[in-house]
């Protein structure tokens, strides 16, 4: 079995060198890193995890906690955006169990006990203890859609604002005025920073707010659903509603159609999250695009750095969002009486 010292002899480098290019560190030339890289597949070369470990003093796996159900196409979206970061750097990933509900039990111990070098975390509020003694810890910790910071602790959200703003432009300018938005889990950042953007929005087109057009949810297709249908039970339901979620916008679809309505003839209806179904689902899905895949990969790219820069500040990133215009969006029907 070769060894790391035949690899140098043979690309005709130094041991450190050979090394740097196995655990990707970027001061080495691309003509250097060609010629390790083909002794390493000349030779067969494969490092020993456990033995590289031991010298770099890192575990080279990061774990990821993720709270919310992986049948939700929003986390097979991001989680592939992970795996995409992670196939050249070196690390595995870990997929975590945090017990939220054990009071017992430490997330940060169980991350340790691991010797994991990193960890990502979404779906978790950031008021958990779990998550607050992960914040104090020196584990290097990248958020997601969480405005939580600490000494080795940042975060990474889209611009959720913006984007429902956009999203009653839109509207607005195809001759709505009465706008609903079907909204997520009251006090999460993501679901309030989208409220923000939707009252905006309102008020930038000189369109009063109405709390009866405002409903809470959990970004399901059933919350999607009964919100809908509640909407349509009022004296004068909207003629559009923003979704906080694709699968919202789904559920929110269906329950237009089901009473004989029709999307967008009837009732205009946007999405956020700009998922993989929308483009597919009939009507094509206007949204709120927040490139979930890319905010995959920069997490791990922000995570690494981190883990390989103990004097890195943790970073705090905000993704823009945009608006993809199909078929679920039309404009109000010149016979409408708007008021």
């Amino acid at each position: 079995m070769a060894s790391i010292h035949d690899v140098a002899r043979e690309a005709g480098v130094s041991v450190a060198t050979v090394s740097k290019v196995i655990n990707h560190y970027p001061d080495v030339s691309e003509k250097t890193r060609s010629k390790v890289k083909q002794a390493i597949a000349l030779l067969r070369y494969r490092p020993n995890v456990i033995a590289r470990g031991l010298v770099t003093g890192r575990s080279w796996t990061v774990g990821v906690l993720i709270n919310i159900p992986f049948t939700n196409p929003y986390v097979s979206m991001l989680l592939e955006g992970v795996k995409t970061a992670l196939e050249n750097s070196g690390y595995d990933l870990m997929r975590l169990s945090a017990r939220l509900n054990d009071p017992d039990y430490s997330f940060v111990d169980h991350c340790q006990s691991r010797n994991l070098d990193g960890v990502v975390v979404f779906g978790v509020e950031k008021e958990h203890r779990s998550i607050q003694g992960l914040v104090q810890s020196e584990i290097p910790t990248m958020f997601v859609d969480t405005d939580v910071t600490g000494q080795r602790a940042g975060n990474i959200t889209t611009d959720n604002q913006n984007g429902v703003h956009m999203a009653v432009q839109h509207l607005h300018e195809l001759g709505h005025h009465r706008i609903a938005y079907l909204a997520g889990v009251p006090g999460q950042i993501v679901n309030e920073s989208r409220l923000v953007g939707y009252r905006e929005g309102l008020q930038a087109a000189s369109i009063p707010y109405r709390t009866d057009y405002v409903l809470n949810g959990d970004y399901s297709f059933e919350s999607g659903l009964l919100g809908m249908k509640k909407l349509l039970q009022l004296v004068q339901p909207p003629t559009a509603v923003v979704c906080t979620s694709d699968m919202a916008a789904f559920g929110a679809i269906h329950a237009i159609e089901a009473q004989g309505l029709s999307v967008p003839g009837d009732i205009s209806v946007i999405g956020f999250d700009n998922i993989f179904e929308a483009e597919l689902f009939k009507p094509g899905l206007t949204t709120i695009n927040q490139n979930i895949h890319a905010i995959g990969v920069k997490v791990i790219e922000e995570l690494i750095t981190m883990i390989k820069n103990p004097d890195y500040p943790p970073p705090v990133v905000t993704a823009s969002s945009s608006l993809v215009i199909r078929e679920s969006t039309g404009r109000l029907a010149s016979t409408e009486v708007v008021n």
